[in-house]
């Protein structure tokens, strides 16, 4: 059984002969494993069998980006950022912080949509996704687009940038219709951007990953009324599109999101990403029994806490408690809550790929 065969019988709830493998790493962890380039990393997947790979998507080919005088870059969306780099365990990790949101003085729906730099999706030059689509299809495995971090599908956090986090969450109780216009122009960016990539990769992207964090530690950053209110309208747009290609979506969220899967499974939402550990109310046993009959599952291992920190018994605990919880009758796939960190030991991840292999099979 490939991987094509092995994820698509889990995400239409049924057992294949082993739970699916997602591997998310970071920048510096693909430096201490020694996998930081295309090659070395493919062999990397290829040789503990991951079922899914990313595509790169689109070449950006909009206006240039600029570099000020005091370092800070701007992305797509006129957005300023700085480096901000983290030493850990002798490696480090290097974030792009926001320095400056622009639309952080904007006092109207007239000045959002007079800002001069939204972006477009004509700013992009699809015609490499289809091959690279062929690339990974051929060796049967999961053909995923997801973007990068700083330009994924997504509604709230792209707002967050642009405004400010207090800011945007405060306009949508005191300033609706500035929340409004500026997620308007986002995801009216995104349709179209999401349109161009499914077009260009003529049927063969398999999932579209969205990412946008609802969740803090201990709660939803937005109740279920707000976030049905602003949000609710884009998310379904996002996946509808998808569905009208034949594609499957994947959302990326943090935190304490349960109130809000609900609402996600209206929507049309076929995989819910993170279901982080750490997080209220994330209880993979109340999640699988509520929502597993129409919502598949990805991720849920800790790299907060387990991975960074624990020994081997209790990753190997962790591993065989997700799948106890949420792989009867399929609709899950093994991966961790977010990109594992250069403060995890090489040793702990290959522990995770060992325990993935060992405890995966139904």
């Amino acid at each position: 059984m490939d991987s094509r065969e092995r994820t698509f019988l889990a995400l239409d709830f049924q057992e294949p002969d082993r739970v699916p493998i997602d591997f998310w790493v970071s920048s510096g962890m693909k430096k201490k494993l020694n996998i930081s380039t295309p090659v070395l990393l493919k062999k990397f997947l290829d040789l503990h069998d991951v079922d899914l790979r990313y595509i790169e998507g689109p070449l950006y080919t909009g206006p240039d980006l600029r570099t000020f005088s005091d370092g800070t870059q701007e992305d797509i969306w006129g957005v300023r950022r700085h480096s901000v780099t983290v030493p850990t365990r002798g490696f480090q990790e290097t974030y792009m912080e926001v320095a400056e949101s622009p639309l952080s003085s904007a006092e109207s729906p007239e000045e959002i949509n007079d800002y001069s730099h939204w972006p477009s999706p004509d700013w992009f030059d699809y015609r490499p996704i289809e091959a690279q689509c062929d690339h990974i299809r051929k060796e049967g495995r999961v053909v995923v687009f997801m973007g990068d971090r700083l330009n994924r599908i997504a509604q709230l956090k792209p707002a967050m940038y642009l405004r400010g986090v207090e800011k945007i969450l405060l306009d949508m109780l005191l300033n609706p219709e500035i929340a409004e216009t500026i997620f308007h122009r986002i995801r009216t960016f995104y349709q179209g951007y999401e349109e161009r990539i499914f077009e260009a990769a003529a049927g063969k992207i398999d999932i579209l990953l969205t990412g946008d964090d609802f969740g803090g530690q201990n709660a939803p950053l937005i109740s279920p009324l707000l976030w049905s209110s602003f949000l609710k309208k884009g998310f379904t747009e996002y996946i509808k599109i998808a569905h009208t290609y034949g594609v499957r979506v994947m959302h990326h969220t943090c935190g304490s999101v349960s109130k809000i899967v609900p609402l996600l499974c209206d929507a049309g939402l076929d995989i819910l990403q993170s279901l982080q550990p750490e997080a209220q109310d994330m209880d993979p046993h109340l999640l699988k029994k509520e929502f597993g009959k129409k919502l598949s599952f990805h991720g849920g291992i800790s790299i907060q806490n387990t991975l960074p920190f624990g020994s081997s018994e209790e990753i190997n605990k962790e591993v065989e408690g997700l799948i106890h919880a949420l792989a009867p009758g399929g609709g899950y796939i093994l991966g961790t809550s977010h990109n594992i960190q250069a403060d995890t030991s090489v040793e702990n991840t290959h522990t995770l790929l060992r325990a993935y292999k060992t405890f995966g099979k139904y």
